[in-house]
């Protein structure tokens, strides 16, 4: 039998085949576009994919693409009930009255210090406990893991107050202190979560290679250092990433640490939660005073407490998809 032509029309056009071999080629030929075969997709699975990633990406971007249009409206496009999306006029006032009733340069200095300092101290705690776990056979071991799997079981809302009692009395409550010292002892924000990470990372790395070191007469920390942390960029990667946004958007324990006592360190999220009633002390309103707070400002106010977050991710999303990926390689 002939060799059988790639496209539909070809297979009707070919004099050398049989009407009943063209329409098994013809259905052949169907079902191989509509359902893939092999590794190769059909028309209908890119279709559902294709469809469910759009409904899944429009359920995400809605919300911040209503966030941004309405931050960026005035007070009569806000009351005209016919602008929707476009603005009559991109109003940026909104923006500079929520850059000064934020206090911004301060509270993103201090929402920056409260996220970065603890993450670094959780990253580095949580490799070296990961490492010993995956590497060490030690006494307890399984009994120390399993505290360690129960401790992440229990709801936070239950130690929270015995927590914040125990930092007050020994003085940690007002500062940066009550984040960056538990975390620096393993009791930071999820940490188990950073542990379990680095354990399966470092359990699946080849064990060649730390046995070879240790021929060549590397210690422990060498080992380390020079094998371990570089196999491992892609779980401090990811580690990093989720713990900085963690602490960034934390705001149960940052008010309950930071405003129990006086001090200078306030964040952009506690600034949010406070926003009417400092711009209401900002912008006294009177009557026929066109300061009165409306929706656009507070979207405005909302969008500049997300947008860091959102430079952030825009840079390391590459870096940030590889890692998830490889957190997830196999090893001897």
């Amino acid at each position: 039998m002939a060799k059988s032509p790639s496209g539909f029309i070809q297979v009707f056009k070919d004099p050398t085949l049989s009407f009943k071999e063209k329409g098994r080629l013809f259905s052949v030929k169907v079902n191989r576009f509509l359902f893939g075969m092999n590794d190769k997709k059909g028309f209908l699975m890119k279709l559902v994919i294709y469809t469910l990633l759009l409904c899944i990406g429009f359920v995400y971007l809605y919300p911040m693409m209503h966030m941004f249009v309405t931050s960026m409206m005035s007070l009569a496009d806000l009351l005209d009930s016919s602008v929707r999306w476009i603005p009559s006029v991109f109003y940026t006032d909104n923006y500079q009255q929520a850059f000064s009733v934020m206090n911004i340069r301060k509270s993103l200095l201090g929402s920056f210090i409260i996220a970065f300092i603890p993450t670094i101290f959780q990253v580095i705690v949580a490799s070296l406990v990961g490492y010993g776990f995956a590497r060490f056979d030690f006494p307890f071991k399984k009994i120390l893991f399993g505290l360690m799997i129960f401790s992440f079981i229990i709801p936070p809302q239950i130690l929270m107050m015995p927590t914040y009692r125990l930092f007050s009395e020994i003085g940690l409550t007002g500062s940066i202190n009550a984040f960056w010292i538990p975390a620096a002892l393993g009791q930071g924000i999820n940490s188990t979560i950073f542990i379990l990470i680095f354990y399966q990372f470092f359990k699946q790395t080849p064990t060649s290679l730390y046995e070879a070191a240790e021929v060549d007469g590397a210690g422990q920390l060498t080992a380390f250092f020079r094998i371990a942390i570089p196999m491992a960029v892609p779980a401090f990667i990811v580690s990093f990433l989720f713990s900085f946004v963690w602490y960034w958007n934390e705001t149960y324990l940052t008010t309950l640490y930071l405003t129990s006592k006086s001090t200078d360190i306030t964040t952009i999220l506690l600034q949010l939660q406070q926003f009417e009633q400092n711009y209401e002390a900002m912008y006294p309103v009177t009557e026929n005073s066109p300061n009165k707070i409306n929706e656009g400002i507070k979207m405005a106010g909302t969008f500049i407490s997300i947008l860091p977050l959102l430079i952030v991710y825009f840079f390391l999303q590459r870096y940030f998809v590889e890692s998830v990926d490889r957190t997830g390689i196999t090893g001897e």
